[in-house]
């Protein structure tokens, strides 16, 4: 705890919008209160080159001077940003769900992982801006920032200073998500994290909001709601595929979406409703999530359905196969026969399922499935907007191969579904902030929550200080 000065007093606080504002990742916000800084969320930027570099900056705090860090769930645009504290000073207590430690260590490992293999490809091939090319952030790194994470029970307040305290709640949007409340003297701040839905297949509804003065809100989908699910067209997507002797390629995030297309791909080849074809799942991330998922279940962890703990183990069906190695995943660059890979990450930013596109894509026969919601200046986003080509490893890919956009898998709350989380409110809080959306989402759901709610809401700028009440 720092002593020789306090940015607040114990009767003021300010909270600063470091990250997440005019873009869904890089969520990072810094409360300062009674002589405490505490910083919500650690996550990397990613998507547009202008946000990207925000990842480089210098840290607008001494990470020295932080005490604490709060994360509300293990996706990298969350945490990600994390090993980088670390490696610039940070030593304070890491805080967050069990179930969050366990994915963030799956999480930030594969992330140096990836960032220390880019940094040598490109080197390598040399067609990096920077010479040499470096990794934000290396093994060492993370496994430092592992050590600091201390996880605590939902529901259960956790003292970070004199009079400051954290309670974590379900957030219903991947295992171990959570709301994080901090309440320090008379002010109440609440963080949404990303919100779930209420009928996420595996894992329970989110809790009701916090009681807060001020909270901040998401908006990734702020402007819109989901269309009614649609299994065929998934469905009619793999039969067309592989009518035409092509392989369905499925870009998805390792946490939670993996599982998700996984539960439907097995529920439709049940049916009948598309051929029986082998399904690679080749990400050793998305596997060591899936094993996380499966010990949640099966003790009874208080965010888990009662079913999934049977969902979950109807995945080890003959026609699932695991590719670990990279010789494995090599050979499903072109795969011999029809098949369905799934593969990360699920914006198509880095990982395996680069060097699949980069060969499946210039083939007609081909399709890619793209399951979520995919970030300005990924290739993810590219796709889903019909480029024709697309840049991987330094060379313009050809896209010939089918593109196809299914919204089922979504976890993250519409518009809909956030103003009615946002209904459950205990009391009205004075002031939201409305973060962790793209400007068009952050500015219609602000509108909606003044105009529906009668609340005063807020889009607030990137870097921008406000005292709480």
């Amino acid at each position: 705890m720092r002593t020789e000065h306090d940015p607040t007093s114990t009767s003021t606080a300010a909270l600063t919008f470091l990250g997440a504002v005019d873009t869904v990742t890089g969520s990072r916000f810094l409360l300062e209160t009674g002589g405490v800084r505490v910083l919500v969320d650690a996550g990397l930027y990613q998507g547009l080159a202008t946000h990207r570099r925000r990842n480089w900056e210098t840290f607008p705090v001494d990470p020295a001077g932080i005490d604490h860090v709060v994360l509300t769930h293990a996706h990298l645009d969350h945490t990600g940003y994390l090993p980088r504290l670390v490696k610039d000073g940070f030593r304070g207590r890491v805080t967050c769900t069990l179930e969050t430690a366990e994915l963030a260590a799956i999480v930030l490992r594969d992330s140096a992982h990836l960032q220390q293999e880019d940094a040598r490809y490109a080197n390598d091939a040399g067609f990096s801006k920077h010479h040499p090319a470096l990794p934000l952030y290396d093994d060492h790194d993370v496994e430092e920032a592992l050590q600091l994470i201390e996880p605590v029970d939902l529901e259960h307040p956790l003292a970070l200073g004199p009079g400051v305290s954290v309670t974590l709640r379900s957030a219903g949007h991947i295992l171990g998500s959570a709301t994080a409340a901090v309440r320090a003297g008379k002010h109440r701040v609440a963080f949404s994290g990303d919100l779930g839905r209420p009928h996420h297949p595996l894992l329970r509804p989110p809790a009701d909001p916090p009681e807060a003065d001020t909270l901040v809100v998401e908006s990734t989908y702020g402007d819109r709601q989901h269309p009614q699910p649609d299994p065929m067209r998934l469905a009619e997507a793999v039969r067309r595929t592989v009518a035409r002797g092509g392989s369905v390629l499925v870009p998805a995030f390792a946490v939670d979406r993996t599982e998700l297309v996984l539960l439907e791909l097995r529920r439709l080849m049940a049916r009948g409703d598309i051929p029986d074809v082998p399904i690679f799942v080749d990400s050793p991330m998305a596997l060591a999530t899936l094993d996380c998922y499966r010990r949640a279940a099966s003790r009874g962890g208080p965010q888990v359905r009662p079913e999934a703990r049977e969902l979950l183990a109807d995945l080890d069906g003959p026609d699932v196969r695991s590719v670990h190695d990279v010789a494995g995943s090599m050979r499903l660059n072109r795969p011999r026969t029809p098949s369905i890979i799934i593969s990360a990450s699920g914006m198509a930013t880095g990982g395996r399922v680069v060097h699949h596109l980069a060969h499946q894509l210039p083939d007609r026969r081909n399709c890619v499935v793209l399951t979520g919601y995919q970030a300005e200046g990924t290739r993810g986003r590219q796709l889903a907007e019909g480029a024709r080509q697309v840049k991987i490893h330094g060379h313009y890919v050809p896209v010939r191969a089918e593109v196809v956009t299914v919204t089922d898998f979504s976890v993250h709350a519409d518009a809909h579904e956030t103003i009615d989380w946002l209904t459950r409110a205990p009391v009205p809080p004075r002031t939201v902030y409305v973060v962790h959306g793209e400007p068009r989402s952050a500015a219609a759901l602000a509108r909606r929550v003044s105009e529906e709610l009668g609340w005063t809401a807020v889009v607030p700028s990137y870097r921008e200080r406000v005292l709480v009440d």
